[in-house]
């Protein structure tokens, strides 16, 4: 689903050090990864893969099932 205006043109960060960066200045505005990636997503063009390394996984909790009797 694309969100952004693709008529906008937004700046292109492609290597790891512009996109830490960028991540630092909105680290103020963000109190979650997931409006991290927003506000990155909002006002760039990023490289997936930079992104990817910076930011941290968000891993589900794990369910244990019960046990058997």
């Amino acid at each position: 689903m694309l969100n952004a205006d693709p008529l906008l043109r937004r700046p292109k960060l492609l290597n790891q050090a512009l996109v830490a960066r960028a991540l630092e200045g909105f680290r103020p505005k963000a109190d979650s990864p997931d409006k991290m990636w927003r506000l990155l997503t909002d006002h760039y063009v990023v490289d997936l893969d930079a992104v990817a390394a910076l930011l941290p996984t968000s891993e589900p909790e794990t369910r244990w099932l019960p046990a058997r009797d």
